[in-house]
């Protein structure tokens, strides 16, 4: 996730709009701070000045006295790298050849390395490793063969593939600014004297208060008098979606929504898409694959939620591609620490890539034979740096300390990996992993389902737990894992203690401690057929201590006894059950929190990111 901004305005109304891009930008730094840029048409010569670095928004700025220049137009950007590493060259905006032409761009090009092929076989020279920069070689090549650069956009909309909002500038045209947008969102600022384009409203609310959001497949061009949308070759009308926004700047950050943490689980059906887009158009997955399948042991290790999307890679790992993975909390790698791992291959997974247990897991694996994949959300971070094989999330930051869209991003990673190593070894045939390729395609629509068809009777099971100070949840197969995702969900945000268990086991011990009331939580996950007889057994052991019982899983639960309540998610498969399973824990765990007046945002105690033993 990135973001966008640009501006295009009358000079006698709007003296210089470098600053209005400053200033924007930095209202979208929660959407990425590797690197930033900005591109200006200088207001008397109307030359194109670009400048970037890598570095946070002021830094940029004070380097290059941005706001100290005067320009009739511009865009800028601030980076959450998915293609190259954030440096200065993969900066944006991006050039082409003839330095007339600038692009900013959030999202990911699905085709942009067939379409680098044929560009550089025509003489195009590439600076930088990124996916948009053949948007401006490709205007460029298609201003060459005669088109207007109104034809030449258009044209290039019809071309590229995968999820894009995209800002262009040209030179010879100072007073317009192109756009486009498919799945990533898109907004435009209708100003007095100015018009504004940008990845969301924040970044505009200091100078307009009237906006209309970009539908998907929409683009055009703005003037400082004019919008002008179109879809599939057809001129849009536009006026009726005005919208008149009169939320506060701070409010607006969050998308409108209370708290970033509802703000990140609500992202998770695009970021879900945005994974999934950038995995398939890439070789990440397959050569992590590669890898594996030489591996005589499999190793997957991470701390806290991580820890846990690793126990769900093990389990497919095992279902899917017939390989057994041992995993172990990074923290505790001590104990592996002297063994010879000559012929093993760890997967070290780190939302941030910095995680201190995790860099020390990975440096022990190293120094004693062993390869390493780094799953990870940040590009050029500290152990996607030393590993030998790196497969990146695209779930763009993430605010919140407790981790949402960044587990299932991870989950769909690593379920692609497991997926692709059973084509790879042969457990899986050519024609059943497109299959199962297809089915992990529609993640995000299942995390949708799972938010719609939950949402209320979360709002209600809250209620009623609000008051417990304990909590079991208990998983059968695949539910194992997610149980203890939730439960971390549920105590790190509320500050209920909430226990997961693997539900045959909670008769081992746990079950002591039931009484009247004491509320289990069961997932319910695929195989139903093979886990439906086990769960009723283990329902009916908590019902007959007079525990509250509750299910949340697939369809196919309904008819167990002894549930008091059970939230359906609807009909999924093995491979989409997590993303319409997880999403309503996470809700859950939030509206404890917002009942029980603690902060989802901040929980005591706990940081982002834990850089230090």
């Amino acid at each position: 996730m990135c973001g966008i901004v640009g501006v295009v305005a009358d000079p006698e109304i709007i003296g210089n709009t470098a600053p209005m891009l400053v200033q924007g930008l930095r209202r979208l730094e929660y959407r990425g701070y590797d690197s930033a840029g900005f591109a200006l048409i200088e207001c008397s010569s109307y030359r194109l000045l670009v400048f970037k670095d890598k570095g946070r928004i002021n830094d940029v700025v004070e380097s290059y006295n941005v706001d100290k220049h005067c320009a009739v137009s511009g865009i800028a950007h601030t980076r959450w790298a998915t293609h190259g590493e954030p440096n200065t060259v993969n900066a944006h905006p991006h050039v082409d050849c003839r330095g007339e032409i600038a692009v900013v761009h959030n999202g990911i090009i699905k085709n942009f390395a067939e379409l680098r092929q044929l560009l550089e076989e025509k003489g195009h020279v590439f600076r930088s490793e990124t996916d948009t920069e053949v948007v401006a070689h490709l205007l460029e090549e298609y201003l060459r063969n005669g088109s207007s650069m109104w034809e030449a956009f258009k044209r290039l909309v019809r071309v590229i593939e995968g999820a894009y909002a995209i800002a262009v500038i040209y030179s010879r045209e100072p007073h317009r600014i192109y756009f486009a947008r498919k799945v990533s969102p898109l907004v435009i600022g209708l100003g007095e004297g100015f018009m504004m384009v940008a990845s969301d409203i924040p970044s505009m609310l200091q100078y307009t208060k009237r906006f209309v959001a970009l539908n998907d497949g929409e683009y055009g061009y703005i003037e400082p008098y004019r919008l002008y949308l179109e879809k599939d070759g057809r001129a849009v009308e536009w006026r009726h979606r005005v919208m008149t926004v009169t939320w506060s700047i701070e409010d607006a950050e969050k998308g409108g929504y209370p708290h970033y943490m509802l703000k990140e689980i609500m992202e998770q059906p695009r970021v879900l898409f945005e994974t999934y887009t950038g995995l398939a158009s890439s070789r990440e997955l397959e050569n992590a694959a590669k890898l594996l399948s030489n591996a005589e042991k499999i190793f997957v290790t991470g701390a806290g939620t991580s820890y846990h999307a690793g126990l769900v890679f093990a389990y497919y790992m095992a279902r899917i591609a017939k390989r057994p993975v041992i995993p172990f909390i990074s923290s505790e790698y001590l104990a592996y620490r002297d063994m010879d791992h000559s012929n093993s291959v760890l997967v070290a997974i780190s939302q941030s890539g910095e995680t201190i247990d995790t860099l020390q897991a990975v440096r022990s694996f190293k120094s004693s034979g062993g390869r390493v994949i780094a799953v990870s959300n940040v590009i050029g971070s500290t152990i996607p740096r030393e590993a030998d094989v790196t497969v990146y999330t695209r779930a763009g930051p993430e605010i919140g300390v407790a981790a949402t869209k960044t587990f299932l991003t991870q989950v769909l990673a690593l379920t692609g990996m497991a997926l692709t190593l059973a084509q790879y070894n042969g457990s899986m045939t050519q024609n059943e992993y497109r299959k199962a390729m297809d089915t992990l395609k529609n993640a995000g629509h299942a995390a949708s389902a799972g938010i719609d068809r939950s949402i209320r009777a979360v709002e209600l099971l809250a209620s009623s737990l609000r008051s417990k100070g304990n909590i079991y949840v208990l998983g059968r197969g695949l539910g194992v894992a997610l149980a203890y995702e939730a439960a971390l969900k549920i105590k790190e945000v509320s500050y209920i203690h909430a226990e997961a268990y693997p539900a045959g086991e909670s008769k081992h011990g746990p079950i002591a401690l039931v009484e009247d009331g004491f509320p289990v939580i069961f997932v319910g996950v695929p195989p139903r057929e093979e886990l439906h007889e086990k769960l009723q057994s283990n329902v009916m052991e908590m019902k007959a201590r007079g525990a509250s019982t509750i299910v949340v899983g697939v369809s196919g639960y309904d008819d167990l006894k002894g549930v008091d309540f059970y939230i359906d998610v609807g009909n999924y498969d093995e491979i989409l059950a997590p993303y319409a399973v997880v999403p309503p824990f996470q809700l859950l765990a939030y509206k404890l929190a917002v009942m029980l007046n603690r902060d989802p945002d901040k929980p005591r105690n706990l940081a982002k990111t834990v850089t230090v033993e």
